[in-house]
């Protein structure tokens, strides 16, 4: 796992990156690999990997730390990254494996209230999407809503969105 980070952190090359993130995704499959993964900062380098303009890398990382994000010591780490997941599913083209990426990612992070505060402003984004997108990415956001919706202090920000 160490050498895997080293990798991703050391190349350029696209296609070396997505077949990294791909092999870090499916190791955090493990409880003991997410702990591993987290405690060599691979969780901050993974979450750089959202700022790539190579959409098939971003989706690659937002699914790896989908994986990781099954862990609460993870998920206080990968909150920092909530906003940008929320552009890059605002940004990426309706439906693609890009935005139900970072979708389930939400989803996850949106389980328990404490960072709901971060997806305030993507309310409407959502609501389009509910709207606006295939069946797939429908149920995708609704998941994201109904955890939303379990959070009283949501109630406000849930009704008055301007869709």
């Amino acid at each position: 796992l160490q050498k895997l980070i080293h990798l991703l952190q050391a190349t350029d090359d696209p296609l070396i990156q997505e077949q990294v993130l791909i092999t870090l995704s499916n190791s955090a499959a493990f409880s003991v690999n997410q702990d591993i993964i987290r405690n060599l900062d691979g969780l901050s380098i993974i979450g750089g990997m959202l700022l790539d303009c190579i959409p098939k890398v971003k989706e690659k990382a937002l699914n790896a730390l989908n994986n990781l994000s099954m862990n609460i010591k993870n998920q206080e780490e990968i909150q920092v990254f909530i906003t940008q997941v929320c552009r890059n599913v605002e940004s990426a083209p309706l439906n693609s494996d890009l935005q139900l990426a970072g979708l389930r990612l939400l989803t996850n992070m949106a389980v328990t209230s404490d960072y709901h505060h971060k997806m305030i402003n993507s309310i409407p984004c959502f609501l389009h999407l509910l709207s606006e997108g295939t069946e797939r990415t429908q149920i995708q956001v609704l998941k994201v809503l109904v955890n939303l919706s379990a959070n009283p202090a949501m109630t406000r920000h849930l009704l008055s969105a301007q869709v």
